[in-house]
């Protein structure tokens, strides 16, 4: 397992508040989470750093680490100084190599299931294809359990314990109750999800939450750009449907009851073709994955097989493209004009510094990218776009699993002593 440089970071865009000082013990388990949060933050520090950062005297800086360091959450080891003479400071470190949050990501074409240690290495990922949206829900939830048993037997074998589970789910959630309230593009309404896979899951299992998939993507994408100062910023996922993860001035938008971000269902198309929530015009008939296979192929092609793995039927677009297949060309930039017109619209709204393109576009999205900035520059109000950058996510279909990895893993920095 090798460990991710950029470790969790959710200071500031974490759903969970901090924890409130109420008496000695409640004092302690907040400064506990306060260290633990610098040290992931801001990297590994000397005790006497951690004090003067904190503020908390020197003494009960030592005390701190030593019961994180007795929890497994942090490691002191000696500084590593280049050329320098003398002997090396000893510096803590974040360390939870042996816990881990397990985020589940529910699409309309996979189950992926991703493991991520307190260090940000991986411990166990797993993608199967499936035609979810072709498929009873029951189904789809003995699929999903299935999965997360052979991940908690994996991490049992490993030694390592497991503190939560996030799933990832394209539609409007309840995270209160665990219900999915909507979800178009999987058929679903009103399904209660996290009782449903508790009760098809061995007790006992860590705490089982659920949450919209742009938003966890939005989470994944945040802890990504840390360190390049982004604190305003869209996160799009391109899968059948579109939606959004935004967030501002460092925190995750969720709006009044969580509504937030649904931007695929922005009525945008002047061909008013039917969107799978029943409403005519939406953004994602122009620019979701069912538009780019339909405008790319005819029926019957292998890239609308559902049961090919996506990446795969993505890299055959990507390979028609390159060799001057001008169906798939027109068909790219076609998308790439839509994708931009909503991105300008979002981008006159929000000002984000940048805005990330995830999911599918990923894989083909380089073949469109200077296009929607051309468009992009050209639409938006602001000199230069506002300053907004569009770029590529990087993590792909990984991105929601591992938001709702480094979600479940946030509890750990809120309250160490839980563990």
């Amino acid at each position: 397992m090798e460990a991710d440089p950029r470790a969790a970071r959710l200071s500031n865009v974490a759903l969970a508040g901090p924890s409130q000082a109420r008496d000695r013990r409640s004092i302690r388990r907040t400064n506990l989470g306060l260290v633990l949060r610098m040290l992931r933050d801001d990297g590994p520090r000397s005790r006497a750093q951690i004090a003067a950062d904190t503020g908390l005297p020197k003494p009960t800086v030592t005390s701190l680490v030593a019961e994180l360091v007795s929890l497994g959450l942090v490691r002191e080891g000696p500084a590593q100084r280049e050329g320098a003479v003398g002997r090396p400071g000893t510096l803590v470190h974040v360390d939870g190599r042996d816990i881990c949050g397990i985020g589940v990501e529910i699409s309309t074409s996979y189950i992926h299931v991703l493991a991520l240690t307190l260090s940000g290495a991986t411990a166990f990922e797993h993608r199967s294809a499936v035609a979810v949206a072709d498929a009873e829900a029951a189904a789809v939830l003995d699929l999903t359990g299935r999965s997360i048993r052979a991940c908690l037997a994996a991490l049992e074998r490993d030694g390592i314990r497991p503190v939560g589970i996030t799933l990832a789910v394209p539609g409007v959630v309840d995270a209160r109750t665990g219900t999915v309230e909507y979800a178009p593009a999987l058929g679903w309404r009103d399904l209660g999800v996290v009782d449903g896979l508790s009760a098809r899951l061995d007790q006992p299992t860590p705490p089982i939450a659920v949450g919209n998939d742009a938003k966890l993507v939005a989470i994944a994408e945040y802890v990504q750009a840390q360190g390049k100062g982004v604190q305003d910023m869209i996160c799009i996922t391109g899968e059948r449907g579109i939606g959004a993860g935004i967030i501002t001035d460092g925190r995750l938008l969720r709006g009044s009851t969580g509504f937030a971000g649904e931007v695929g269902h922005m009525p945008l198309d002047p061909e008013r073709r039917r969107c799978v929530c029943g409403r005519l015009g939406c953004w994602e008939t122009m620019v979701g994955l069912d538009a780019i296979f339909r405008l790319a192929a005819d029926v019957g092609d292998p890239v609308h097989d559902p049961h090919v793995e996506l990446e795969d039927r993505l890299a055959e677009l990507h390979r028609r493209a390159r060799s001057g297949d001008v169906r798939t060309r027109q068909a790219l930039s076609r998308v790439a004009d839509d994708l931009a017109l909503g991105i300008a619209l979002l981008a006159d709204v929000l000002n984000p510094e940048v805005v990330v393109l995830g999911g599918y576009f990923s894989y083909i999205g380089d073949l469109m990218l200077q296009r929607v900035r051309e468009v992009v520059r050209a639409r938006v109000m602001a000199q230069e776009a506002g300053g907004c950058e569009v770029v590529l996510s990087t993590l792909g279909f990984r991105a929601a699993a591992r938001g709702g990895a480094h979600l479940a893993l946030d509890a750990v920095y809120q309250d160490p002593s839980a563990v």
